[in-house]
């Protein structure tokens, strides 16, 4: 995130190092003050490309392969609303292994029944009755009217539903994570000029040294 980074500005904050003196400042990177991206670019779909993570892809991975640079990881992230990678990045396979483990105990239980949903379910005329994927018991069965052959019809359970074990639901959450959205390239230019007035300091703040540095005595560093 190198780029992001240097986007950020500095405050001088006062000094608490040992050795400090009355007056002492330190230079630091004002991690209060966040970029972000407008919001008519994150809700239009027609600034961005759907992109599918693969394997244990990092999001400088996906930058690199996206934009040829992977300081633009902040980017990436930003377009998805990720702010904790820990739970909103797809796990390392490693670690999802042992997060199962974890959570479940033993892989045997793994193959265990999380739960049951339906499979399609569509009349003689082809219309669907029961959509696929609602959960259900494990006895859901379905009675309807066929207007087309005028009876009725019964579905029972081995034919309308299916186990989904812990592993299945536990990788199907995963996967979910995978698909992602990130900003077409031919936009970067507007998004590296609204991020550096989004990170500038603006005058009228007796804080005020620059557009880039504040100093700051107590924590009120975000305009």
């Amino acid at each position: 995130m190198s780029d992001y980074f240097s986007k950020v500005p500095n405050m001088e904050y006062v000094s608490r190092l040992p050795n400090a003196k009355i007056g002492d400042y330190i230079t630091v990177k004002n991690l209060f003050k966040r970029g972000a991206l407008e919001q008519d670019i994150l809700s239009n779909l027609s600034f961005h490309i759907q992109y599918k993570i693969v394997g244990d892809d990092r999001p400088d991975n996906v930058a690199f392969d996206v934009y040829g640079n992977s300081n633009l990881d902040w980017l990436v992230l930003t377009c998805n609303n990720i702010i904790n990678i820990q739970t909103e990045w797809p796990l390392l396979q490693n670690d999802f292994d042992r997060f199962l483990l974890d959570k479940y105990g033993t892989y045997e239980a793994l193959n265990e029944t999380h739960h049951y949903e339906t499979l399609e379910v569509k009349n003689s005329r082809d219309v669907i009755i029961v959509p696929k994927g609602l959960e259900c018991e494990s006895d859901y069965s379905i009675t309807y009217f066929d207007s087309n052959t005028q009876r009725e019809v019964t579905v029972l359970s081995a034919d309308c539903t299916t186990e989904v074990t812990n592993y299945t639901y536990e990788d199907r959450i995963e996967d979910a994570k995978r698909n992602i959205f990130v900003l077409k390239p031919e936009y970067l230019g507007i998004i590296n000029d609204d991020m550096d007035i989004a990170m500038e300091y603006k005058k009228g703040s007796t804080q005020y040294v620059s557009e880039t540095l504040k100093r700051a005595d107590n924590i009120k560093l975000y305009s």
